[in-house]
């Protein structure tokens, strides 16, 4: 950074927002000794994930997993009774948890390298930022990550009935008897499970054929399966035509299957996604365009205004965390090192649903390769032709593999079932590193385990490519008798 540089502006680099794509930015701009400012306009600090999103949902799906899994305890051979819970102690247990993930984030902000300004924040022209606590602030370079927010109801009369967002869903004090639920993407299904497994009577409600649309079909039928067992009632390829209260209840009318129905419960979660958080802060006045509300970037994070760049929810389709932390890092070094610059690489964008089975996937899906027209080998195994997920009675779903129709080379994978979220991290450690259907078919598995799932596919797509070697080092691995 030049001198002069430095002295017209107050900082060299300035972040909007403090959550986990603005604190990797303003962590990797001020180790690397750029005078960096982090603002933050929010009552709380710690960011979505952890106030309202990933984390306590998270807690509360686990504590509904261990109450399901209590009252199935026949099916070894022990005697089952009644599981009650107490609503509120299941609340205590994740707000004490929260408080101390939050605190640990508030001690990094307040404790990093970089000025944290608690205000909100509004372009006044490119290098200029006015402050909700009356002042200004220049910077030579931005980040913004300001996130995103509920999206709106797609029909006003819903406003008029009253709902809940996700956002409120984690923090409910008391349960309701009954529950709608709208969408059927990640949060609606995971909210749906999590209140039907707490005994509330749940009916969701999809716009879409499937559940999870962005999901290959064979995983979401998977699901909604799981769901109706789970006493879901489950309402796909619907279209909304009102809502309203009736006294007490809450009323939604939609068609469906050609007939105009009528669904009526004490509560209602609009789980229809979330918009970009980018509204408010003018970005017209600094020349970032939008598309929708989402920030435009290029691979390299910047926007449209070169001195600026995004990251996160604002501007990224993948609202994962993960990848807002590699977007954050990826626009600070590229402010630091524009003559090296890195780009982002989505090759191994990871996916995952905290519902029972859980459902993940990495790298191409059949659907995306469908689209693109894309010739790829797959292969799928069930677990309920596995050794470990029997002895587990966990015998929903499937894992699946696509590879490479010359080389062999994974591509994608996709697991549903047990543990799904942990086991998809084998496929993506073997796609960072390249590796064929072969070379996982020959890497040794503790037998019985969930993840020698993966050998199976592995091996029948090895068995079709071209100029077929012998798997060095192979096990026979012992499959159940069926």
């Amino acid at each position: 950074m030049k001198p002069e540089s430095r002295s017209r502006f107050a900082f060299d680099v300035a972040v909007v927002g403090g959550g986990s794509a603005g604190f990797a930015a303003a962590r990797t701009a001020a180790d690397a000794g750029l005078r960096t400012a982090l603002i933050e306009g929010g009552r709380e600090l710690g960011g979505l994930c952890i106030l309202r999103g990933c984390m306590p949902s998270k807690a509360l799906l686990w504590a509904a997993e261990v109450r399901h899994q209590a009252q199935r305890v026949e099916i070894w051979g022990m005697q089952r009774k009644p599981v009650p819970f107490q609503w509120n102690e299941v609340m205590v247990r994740k707000e004490s948890m929260i408080r101390d993930f939050a605190g640990y984030r508030q001690q990094q902000l307040i404790g990093g390298d970089f000025a944290l300004i608690r205000a909100r924040a509004r372009f006044r022209n490119p290098h200029t930022l006015d402050l909700g606590n009356g002042r200004t602030l220049t910077a030579r370079h931005f980040i913004l990550a300001t996130g995103s927010v509920v999206s709106p109801p797609p029909l006003p009369q819903l406003g008029e009935a009253g709902f809940i967002t996700s956002d409120d869903a984690v923090t409910l004090r008391r349960l309701p008897k009954s529950l709608i639920v709208l969408g059927g993407g990640s949060v609606a299904v995971e909210l749906a499970q999590l209140f039907a497994r707490f005994d509330v009577a749940v009916t969701l409600i999809q716009r879409s054929n499937h559940i999870l649309r962005g999901f290959d079909s064979d995983a979401a039928e998977t699901l909604e399966t799981a769901l109706q067992r789970d006493d879901v009632r489950l309402f796909t390829g619907t279209t909304l035509l009102n809502a309203r209260r009736e006294g007490p209840k809450k009323v939604v009318e939609f068609q469906h299957a050609g007939k105009r129905r009528r669904v009526a419960a004490e509560e209602m979660l609009l789980a229809l996604g979330r918009s970009p958080n980018t509204a408010s802060i003018s970005l017209e006045r600094a020349g970032v365009e939008t598309d929708g509300g989402r920030i435009v970037t290029d691979e390299r994070m910047r926007t449209t205004a070169p001195h600026i760049y995004a990251a996160g929810d604002c501007t990224s389709p993948h609202e994962v965390v993960h990848v807002a932390i590699q977007q954050g890092e990826t626009a600070a070094h590229n402010i630091l090192h524009p003559r090296r610059p890195r780009v982002m690489d989505y090759r191994l964008l990871t996916q995952i649903v905290f519902t029972e089975p859980q459902i993940a996937t990495v790298g191409l899906t059949e659907k995306q390769a469908a689209v693109a027209g894309q010739r790829v080998l797959v292969a799928q195994y069930p677990f309920n032709d596995h050794g470990k997920s029997l002895i587990m009675d966990a015998t929903d779903g499937f894992v699946k593999l696509l590879a490479h129709p010359a080389t062999g080379e994974i591509l994608g994978g996709a697991c549903v079932g047990p543990s799904g979220g942990e086991l998809i991290h084998e496929i993506v450690a073997a796609m960072h590193g390249r590796m064929t259907v072969r070379e996982l078919a020959a890497m040794p598995h503790y037998h019985p385990t969930l993840a020698e799932i993966w050998t199976y596919p592995a091996e029948e797509l090895a068995g079709q490519l071209p100029c077929r070697r012998p798997l060095s080092g192979r096990v026979v691995r012992p499959k159940p008798n069926r």
